[in-house]
């Protein structure tokens, strides 16, 4: 909490002191990978399934087809 204005020596001063408080602590990114086994429904439902990591389906032409097919009739069926 600050109650008034500093000079630039002051709080160079504070933040020094601020720092000498933090604690340095072990870290252990990095220490290795262990194998584990993935249940077989989640590799498949959600590992490889591109529909959880990609905008995009798998194109599909029969039915991407059906549809501009279907909508074409619609849309000749009403201007007739």
């Amino acid at each position: 909490q600050f109650t008034e204005a500093m000079t630039e020596n002051k709080f160079l001063e504070h933040m020094q002191e601020l720092g000498s408080k933090n604690v340095v602590n072990k870290n252990f990114i990095g220490m290795g990978y262990y194998g584990t086994l993935t249940p077989t429904v989640i590799l498949r439902n959600l590992l490889e399934n591109p529909g959880w990591y990609t905008q995009y389906t798998p194109y599909q032409a029969e039915i991407s087809q059906g549809r501009l097919e279907s909508l074409l009739n619609f849309q000749t069926m009403i201007t007739d």
